[in-house]
């Protein structure tokens, strides 16, 4: 049995903001429907689109874990520091997992984007460092695979779904 690729919802454009190492902000909600929010450590946009990992750290996201276990669903914002250019993405099928010593090189390459974004806009690259400071214990992957992409970028497109590339 033959199974298509899914086509990704995001632009080559929006795949290489994103996969610079741009300011990932992740959040759920509760059963009652009270947001949790994280800033993440890290981010991996895999299979074109088609495949994100954010990571977080354990001991700072308590709330946001529990309700992406209890619900699986997860909003994640990429925003290039220096540009603006926003991207929102949703899924209702958020899976959690151990970061493990393969995710390094993503969190390194992640880290190494910050640097270079918040550097662009006058802040030095020990701010990220600090800001992203992490022990790899302490950090989980969210995997998920979009249902949902807006246009997040300040403007007239603002909140408008983006409709992606085949």
């Amino acid at each position: 049995m033959h199974s298509a690729v899914a086509p990704t919802l995001l632009s080559p454009d929006h795949l290489a903001m994103m996969d610079g190492g741009v300011s990932v902000i992740v959040s759920s909600c509760g059963a009652d429907l009270t947001p949790s929010v994280m800033r993440a450590v890290g981010s991996h946009i895999g299979d074109g689109g088609r495949h994100i990992t954010v990571f977080v750290c354990r001991s700072q996201s308590t709330q946001l874990l529990r309700d992406v276990a209890r619900s699986a669903r997860l909003a994640a914002v990429f925003s290039q520091p220096s540009t603006h250019k926003t991207v929102q993405l949703k899924t209702r099928s958020a899976r959690l997992r151990e970061a493990t010593d393969a995710d390094v090189p993503a969190l390194q390459r992640y880290l190494r984007g910050m640097e270079g974004e918040l550097t662009r806009i006058g802040f030095s690259a020990v701010y990220a460092r600090a800001m992203l400071a992490h022990r790899l214990d302490d950090v989980v992957a969210i995997e998920f695979e979009p249902e949902l992409a807006f246009d997040q970028t300040p403007g007239p497109k603002a909140g408008q779904p983006i409709r992606g590339a085949a």
